[in-house]
């Protein structure tokens, strides 16, 4: 089955997606990852090559993708550094993220539905991709995966994900 047109995301409280819905100016996706650069490979160092983003992508309300902040809190060395400090790397993007929150003017946390949409930042791909099976593969179906957060839409295209 062909990935759509409009992507449905379901709003789960207390999950990977209790941070979208609508907002005045359309909707919304937004959360806290963490991403390794483009093309990276597991090594010595990987811990200054791991960052942690706070991400919110604004999309008006027929889900046509307008913007994206996109913010770096640090690395997972500096993360381990200062793992129970106020001003932590998490500590930081959970700051940041409640900032960019409450900066939606009547925001609704809810199910969105939205375009696919790319771009990269600091070398890491963010947004909602079309991920398509070889032809030869019998029985596969065609999914969208979220960047970098690796969740998972697929048919029947209900805004369940898998990770």
């Amino acid at each position: 089955m062909a990935v759509p047109e409009i992507i449905p995301i379901a709003y789960e409280p207390g999950y990977r997606t209790s941070t979208i819905g609508r907002f005045s100016g359309g909707q919304f996706l937004a959360s806290v990852t963490h991403a390794f650069p483009d093309g990276f490979v597991m090594g010595d160092g990987w811990e200054e090559q791991k960052r942690l983003f706070v991400v919110l992508h604004k999309f008006d309300h027929d889900g046509h993708h307008q913007e994206s902040d996109i913010w770096c809190a640090g690395t997972w060395a500096e993360q381990m550094k200062r793992p129970h400090d106020e001003h932590s790397v998490v500590a930081r993007a959970d700051a940041q993220l409640a900032a960019v929150l409450a900066g939606l003017a009547e925001r609704e946390y809810c199910n969105i539905a939205i375009q696919p949409f790319q771009l990269t930042v600091d070398g890491v791909i963010f947004g909602l991709i079309k991920e398509c099976h070889a032809e030869d593969e019998d029985g596969e179906h065609d999914w969208a995966e979220l960047y970098p957060d690796r969740l998972g839409f697929s048919a029947p295209w209900n805004g369940e994900y898998d990770t």
